[in-house]
């Protein structure tokens, strides 16, 4: 089974977004399970933060989370966010990024787990007319 493809294209775009000297922002699903935010910033269940160096510190975009401080209202916050719960990530200046879906993350599991290997066996060959 292979793993989930978001964090590698979250990795890219927010590379991408820094290499174009722009803003790398990022959507998350702050109900998601096991998600520490600053809830006092949460809107209708999602937060915007914003990932700039100069904005966090100790960033690191995990295959499994993304966790990083930064100051909210003037104090220092641990933030630890899911790799699920990331819904996008954008430039703040072109808003050019990607957008993940919520269902994407619980369809890849449940559709890698379905699919299986050829069965093993002797080969056989058919004739064709």
């Amino acid at each position: 089974m292979m793993t989930s493809n978001r964090p590698y294209l979250l990795r890219a775009i927010y590379e991408w977004i820094l290499d174009n000297d722009m803003t790398p922002y990022l959507l998350v699903n702050a109900e998601y399970e096991d998600t520490f935010v600053p809830i006092q910033f949460v809107e209708n269940g999602r937060i915007i933060l914003n990932l700039s160096p100069s904005a966090v510190r100790s960033l690191e975009l995990n295959n499994d989370c993304v966790t990083f401080n930064a100051r909210f209202s003037g104090k220092v916050m641990d933030v630890y966010i899911p790799i699920g719960a990331t819904l996008a990530i954008y430039s703040q200046e072109s808003t050019q990024g990607m957008v993940f879906s919520e269902e994407d993350e619980a369809n890849f599991e449940q559709s890698s787990e379905q699919i299986k290997p050829p069965k093993k066996g002797k080969p056989t060959l058919k004739i064709v007319k």
